[in-house]
């Protein structure tokens, strides 16, 4: 740092440390602190404290200075001085150095030592003790950063909900074993945006990327002692510095660049980017975590407290603590780290883990939470893909169906549906066609459409596609867990042998499982959401909770590709986009829209007759079939034309037996031609296998049929 420093009032306004060239804005909230001190460290020696600077402004409880002379990749902490009395729920202690809340990017990571903690490690009266030890040697620092990109005209895709194809990745995971990219940036955002990765997105067809927690974040000590860690990352510290694990330019502002240049390089490529953030809860965890951040900043304004008992966490989590939603300024945290990723980061939405722990005001999940209700009248976040998971590990968490519109969520009943019904399981197949068309009894009610349903068979939570139909039981060894951890419901099947198998049947077996399963996801109305490597066959060897194996467990293996099922999974994803049929606006109603005589859907059994009420409530029943109307779409394209497409008959055998299914009456159709069928997953030859009403024919066990009409 050269040059001198002057000091300067300063604004509360924004929050965080702001470069506006000439100096630098710091801006820190924080209601019970009696004293801030700002803390600047060398630019060659991070540890190397230069300045240690009373902040003594205070405008509506956020202490602010300005800086003159300073300048971005200035790095620098804080130390808040207030009462420690755990009690009542304060734990401020100024030997602690603090992350700032706001930082637009973070150098370093957490070293773990038990300086960290505000308490002394093994006294006695634990965490109601006190540690004076200074932390800054094992802290990261705040960095300040240079706003200015050239964005090259780049804006929001703001592709429509019912054209979106969602899929899945870790950024490190998908990049970090590609024989394309180069050794050095294997691994990094840059990699994302490297041309071998945009070549293989677009060609699979997906229109969306999600990427797992990119929100700077800490390795729990438990696993480093273990020599694991949080490869996952939701555990965040910083809610608007991009994790400088994935930054092949460097930490100290550079990953922010190399961020942004991601996006707009995706953005050119027609794909849209959504992160998964962790606003439910922090790194600093429970009473017995670290202070290095919120905790000794204000913990009683960040933290959510046991009513009556301040010293312990609400845990809606089970990661220690949850955000303090009830508090203005917590709230205004999230809001301006949202707002910062879409404006300034030109990210397309969101999906919110345990989105369901961010609507809880009192105890129960309020759906018009304070939360949401600010969401909705934000005129950016609102007009950008909102998705939750809808549940939390509280009391009455489970929300699937719950949240209120402008909102997507991830339909675990879908997933836990399909699964069932393609491993032979005893249901209803009334659930099974109310999946398959939207999910109408958990979102039409609430004015949602269709596209409220983000439809998924895998995630990176559990089972990978390929182990869905090659375990019954998790294998977590690895974990160092004793295999405890993990679902142990994982609603899968084998198919007749645990693991890796030479038996051709099987493997056979194995292979129409997964086409089933894809095409099932792309046939159905809702967004679909694809986890990468499913569709060409990623292994994680059994493991259904690989959060802490940065490892080739985790990492897509791009030198051992199902080519076969890659093919299929590209083919039935064009498909799927051809036809507006399968990617409607607005629901099925079951009945003639426009004055015909044919049903914009309609469902059969097996010998071509209309399924009655007796044969939706029959548990063994594994087949039906599906007529979709193609001239009955009640909607008009963006043009304001009409739309039109195929009509299309879906014949579905979960049964563990061919059966033999008849066309149904030429009412429905004259006349029809296979188009798919997961039965080997090739495309049929032009002509082949058309059949006309009333037709019999045999079907294959566990196998799916796509029937175009042709007259």
């Amino acid at each position: 740092m050269n040059g001198t420093i002057r000091t300067m009032p300063g604004n509360p306004y924004p929050q965080g440390a702001n470069w506006d060239g000439a100096g630098v804005n710091f801006s820190l909230f924080s209601e019970n602190a009696t004293s801030v001190e700002l803390c600047l460290y060398d630019d060659r020696d991070a540890n190397l404290e230069t300045h240690r600077i009373p902040v003594t402004e205070q405008t509506d409880r956020v202490w602010h200075i300005y800086l003159t002379g300073v300048k971005p990749g200035l790095r620098y902490g804080y130390r808040v001085h207030g009462p420690y009395e755990p009690n009542n729920g304060h734990r401020f202690n100024p030997a602690k150095l603090l992350v700032d809340p706001y930082a637009k990017s973070i150098d370093g990571f957490l070293h773990w030592d038990d300086a960290l903690f505000g308490y002394t490690i093994g006294h006695p009266d634990e965490d109601l003790s006190r540690d004076d030890r200074d932390s800054a040697p094992f802290v990261p620092r705040s960095v300040v950063v240079d706003p200015y990109f050239d964005w090259r005209n780049d804006a929001l895709l703001r592709i429509p909900w019912h054209e979106t194809i969602i899929y899945e990745l870790h950024v490190k995971g998908f990049t970090m074993l590609h024989p394309e990219i180069p050794e050095d940036l294997r691994g990094t955002y840059a990699a994302l945006a490297h041309p071998a990765s945009i070549e293989y997105l677009t060609k699979l067809g997906i229109t969306s990327i999600e990427l797992m927690p990119i929100h700077h974040s800490v390795a729990d000590r438990h696993l480093i002692e273990r020599g694991l860690t949080n490869y996952w990352g939701y555990n965040s510290l910083g809610f608007f510095a991009p994790d400088a694990r994935f930054s092949a330019a460097g930490s100290a502002g550079e990953q922010v660049a190399e961020f942004k240049n991601m996006v707009r390089t995706l953005h050119s490529a027609g794909l849209e980017v959504l992160l998964d953030v962790v606003y439910n809860h922090t790194a600093e965890g429970n009473q017995l975590g670290p202070t290095v951040c919120f905790r000794g900043i204000d913990n009683t304004a960040y933290y959510r407290g046991m009513d009556g008992q301040p010293r312990y966490y609400m845990d809606y989590t089970g990661c220690g603590n949850t955000l303090n939603m009830r508090h203005p300024r917590t709230l205004q945290l999230l809001m301006d780290s949202l707002r910062y990723w879409v404006t300034e980061m030109h990210v397309d939405g969101f999906r919110f883990d345990l989105a369901a722990a961010l609507a809880r005001e009192l105890h129960e999940v309020d759906r018009l939470g304070a939360f949401f209700d600010i969401i909705h009248q934000d005129p950016i976040l609102s007009q950008v893909k909102l998705i939750a998971e809808p549940w939390d590990l509280g009391e009455g968490g489970y929300q699937v169906g719950n949240f209120p519109v402008l909102w997507s969520e991830w339909n675990g009943r879908y997933r836990d549906c399909v699964r069932d019904y393609w491993r032979g399981s005893d249901q209803r197949l009334a659930e099974f066609a109310s999946r398959l068309t939207g999910s109408s009894d958990l979102y039409e009610s609430g004015g949602r459409k269709p596209y409220a349903s983000v439809n998924f068979l895998t995630a990176h939570d559990g089972f990978t596609l390929n182990d869905l139909v090659s375990y019954n039981d998790r294998h977590n060894e690895k974990n160092v867990e004793d295999n405890r951890d993990g679902e142990s419901d994982n609603r899968s099947w084998n198919c007749g042998a645990e693991g890796l198998t030479d038996d051709p049947r099987i493997s056979m077996l194995r292979a129409r499982q997964k086409r089933n399963f894809v095409a099932t996801l792309f046939l159905s109305l809702g967004v679909p959401m694809l986890l990468a490597g499913d569709e060409f066959g990623r292994s994680q060897q059994g493991n259904n909770n690989a959060y802490c194996q940065d490892n080739e467990i985790s990492w897509l293996d791009w030198q051992n590709i199902d080519s076969d099922q890659l093919a299929f999974t590209r083919q039935i994803i064009e498909f799927s986009k051809q036809h507006p049929v399968f990617r409607r606006r607005k629901w099925f109603q079951g009945r003639s829209i426009r004055g015909s005589d044919v049903n914009d859907l309609a469902w059969f059994r097996p010998d071509g007759e209309p399924m009655s009420d007796e044969d939706w409530g029959a548990g063994f029943a594994k087949s039906l079939g599906v007529f979709l109307n193609g001239d009955e779409i009640p909607s008009v394209d963006a043009a304001g034309r009409r739309v039109l497409d195929q009509s299309f008959y879906l014949i579905f055998n979960a049964h563990w037996e061919p059966v033999e299914f008849t066309l149904p009456s030429e009412r429905w159709g004259q006349s029809w031609i296979r188009v798919l069928d997961t039965r080997n997953g090739t495309a049929p030859t032009e002509g082949e296998w058309q059949r006309a009403a009333g037709t019999r024919m045999n079907i294959e066990s566990r196998s799916l049929v796509v029937m175009s009409r042709v007259a």
